[in-house]
């Protein structure tokens, strides 16, 4: 969803995106009696981790790797859910509320100093310009991609561990799925850095001329922030998800057979570094490429499979295409052809207005000729209706009467008699 840049970084990181996830933790008690809903939210929440990291790999626009970032961790939140880990969902969801805001109001920074650009290409050489939003920006990235001992790494390490530990199919497809969205993320996200700040630059030359920090007002609130992505992992995580905690209370219930968390504990250390391999792997490779081997990219991308991948991945796996021309154009076909024209231009028109006023033209066609009845033969025939009608309402008038009467010499009869016997 696009937007302004606070309102993005407000609805990304604590509002309207994750509403889903906190329905489907308060949910905990139906969710827990279902086994066969909780996989299929599994299965679904780690598609969804992998499907939007790699939609972000290759995305140009500033806001929209951060955007596909929120997609990628939702993700993690939901497959967490569905393995019934729902306190590790909840404490990454506020852990990820810190950092991705952080993400996206220093992105607002870097556009507000650029004259509102936002696409990486045209960027390069701010690390001079804006040292302080790189800070940021650098805290905010390695924060999302687990690195160890800042907020993310204490919730999304631990999903990923419990994916593991729950020793079931689904746990075992998502750990996997989870980890490779793990690479991807480290990689888009020091992309976006190398793109953005180390670089050499690469745009308008009148823009950079004008580009500079932003003020206190936009550059407090970072700092707030950065701060929280540094220690707030740190400082909650046995109060939100420790053992025998009971920050939760009654909001969440988990049957005594799916506490995997406790699984997880003791899970082989090689197992518990394969995320942060992955994360430390996939952001080395991007400060390789795009620092060392940027035009050897750009070669790779005009080849036939190279522009294909790109393209493949850039378009969203091509899901827009598919749902255009599959599915919102089949749907717009049979609204046209049945619902338009044969409903509501056909039915609904044979019997409504035009149905109406063409019998009526038809009507009068046929008796336009019909002149021969003399106005006094009119007055007869009118007068005659007002008189049927005048009898019957005095009829009715005469009949309401004479039950009235009744009534009322019934009920005085009663009283009569009821003083009669009063009497003696």
């Amino acid at each position: 969803m696009e937007g302004p840049t606070p309102v993005s970084a407000l609805i990304h990181a604590a509002t309207m995106v994750t509403a889903g996830v906190f329905l489907l933790c308060r949910c905990s008690p139906l969710l827990q009696y279902a086994p066969n809903i909780s996989s299929l939210i599994t299965i679904m929440g780690g598609m969804t981790a992998f499907l939007a990291a790699t939609t972000g790999l290759l995305q140009n626009d500033l806001k929209k790797v951060i955007a596909y970032s929120t997609c990628s961790q939702l993700g993690y939140m939901v497959f967490s859910a569905g393995l019934s880990s729902y306190s590790v969902s909840m404490f990454h969801l506020s852990n990820h509320a810190f950092f991705k805001a952080l993400l996206f109001l220093g992105a607002g920074s870097v556009i507000h100093a650029l004259s509102d650009e936002q696409d990486m290409r045209k960027m390069g050489g701010l690390l001079k310009i804006l040292p302080f939003t790189y800070i940021i920006m650098l805290i905010g990235s390695l924060a999302l991609m687990g690195f160890p001992f800042l907020t993310g790494f204490y919730s999304k390490d631990v999903i990923l561990e419990i994916a593991y530990g729950s020793f079931t199919l689904e746990g075992r497809f998502v750990h996997t799925l989870g980890s490779c969205a793990a690479f991807f993320t480290a990689y888009y996200s020091l992309r976006l850095l190398t793109l953005t700040f180390l670089r050499p630059v690469n745009g308008n030359r009148v823009v950079y001329e004008h580009a500079h920090e932003s003020p206190f007002a936009m550059t407090f609130p970072l700092f707030i922030l950065s701060l929280a992505s540094l220690f707030v992992g740190y400082l909650t995580r046995d109060m939100m998800i420790g053992m025998g905690t009971d920050f939760w209370g009654n909001a969440l219930f988990i049957l005594p057979t799916h506490y995997y968390i406790l699984e997880s504990e003791w899970l082989d250390t090689s197992i518990k570094m394969i995320p942060l391999i992955f994360s430390i792997t996939g952001a080395t490779l991007a400060l390789i490429h795009y620092l060392f081997f940027y035009e050897t990219l750009f070669s790779w991308k005009n080849n036939v499979f190279g522009r294909s991948l790109y393209t493949f991945l850039n378009r969203k796996w091509l899901f827009d295409k598919v749902y255009n021309e599959w599915v919102s154009q089949i749907i717009l076909k049979i609204s046209y052809k049945q619902t338009y024209q044969g409903i509501d231009r056909g039915l609904l028109e044979f019997l409504g207005p035009q149905g109406v006023s063409y019998a009526t033209y038809y009507l009068s066609l046929k008796n336009r000729n019909i002149d021969y009845i003399m106005f006094s033969e009119f007055l007869l025939i009118t007068f005659a209706w007002f008189l049927i009608f005048l009898i019957r309402m005095c009829v009715a008038i005469v009949f309401i009467i004479f039950i009235d009467l009744r009534l009322v010499i019934f009920l005085i009869s009663l009283l009569l008699i009821k003083y009669t016997v009063t009497q003696k």
